[in-house]
């Protein structure tokens, strides 16, 4: 059957497209060879891309130190500190010098097998102290009652001095999905005093805004007489002036000799 005039105008406009944009038919012939092989190797291509992935996420674990755990203050990036990252423990006791955590890193179910460093050591704790806070031994007291050992606390960054970390120290109430500052907490029971932020600058915004925030939780506790700032009742005041009286104390005395 003869070719109608439309068709064989068609056919020649198609022809003299393809012979003035050679470029275009080779990008579309490349296009169509990366399709095919990516349909003929589908498994392949999925391992491949399987193993991008994995090789991404690790170098960027590693890079952020996402899952590295801390066995020592010393080991912390400076950017960490700079950063004010909040950090993950565990709670192993409550001493004199502070509190002593274990760091617990972001566990990922295939990464942080692979790349831990200490598998199966039992790694030391670190030692932490509650900054800006000057703990009285009452408060040291209620730390170790109301941080029982293995418990989950967050350590917020605040400065490093030597082998201490100076953190605000976090932990979640029961029942509850808010968590509170120890810091502040300790300072409204009036268990402890506020105290200079042990490496940070005076005139920095950093400073002054936990200077602050530790201020007004001294001062409520301050308001309303809790803890150190307990005031003696009207009668135990006059108790304790006739108590300490010189003439008292003299007729005490006087009747102990007596009785002997």
């Amino acid at each position: 059957m003869p070719e109608t005039t439309r068709e064989r105008e068609t056919d020649e406009a198609q022809t003299d497209r393809q012979q003035r944009d050679p470029g275009s038919q080779s990008s579309v012939n490349i296009v169509s060879l990366i399709s095919q092989f990516a349909d003929d190797n589908l498994t392949l291509v999925r391992n491949i891309s399987t193993g991008l992935a994995v090789a991404g996420v690790i170098v960027i674990a590693r890079s952020i130190r996402l899952i590295t755990k801390f066995q020592a203050a010393s080991e912390i990036p400076a950017r960490f500190i700079e950063r004010n990252v909040s950090l993950r423990g565990k709670v192993h006791s409550i001493t004199e010098r502070g509190l002593e955590v274990e760091h617990v890193p972001i566990y990922l179910p295939v990464l942080s097998p692979l790349l831990s460093k200490h598998k199966g050591v039992c790694t030391p704790p670190m030692l932490v102290h509650l900054a800006g806070v000057e703990l009285t031994p009452e408060g040291r007291v209620w730390l170790q009652k109301n941080l029982a050992p293995a418990q989950t606390v967050w350590l917020k960054l605040i400065s490093r001095e030597d082998n201490m970390l100076h953190c605000l120290v976090s932990q979640s109430r029961q029942g509850s999905m808010w968590s509170y500052c120890m810091n502040k907490e300790v300072l409204k029971l009036g268990l402890a005093r506020t105290a200079p932020l042990v490496g940070v600058l005076q005139d920095s915004r950093l400073y002054w805004r936990l200077h602050k925030r530790l201020h007004r939780a001294e001062v409520k506790a301050e308001r309303r007489g809790r803890g150190l700032w307990k005031q003696d009742s009207l009668w135990e005041r006059a108790s304790k002036t006739v108590w300490d009286n010189a003439l008292f104390r003299l007729m005490r005395r006087i009747f102990k000799r007596t009785g002997d």
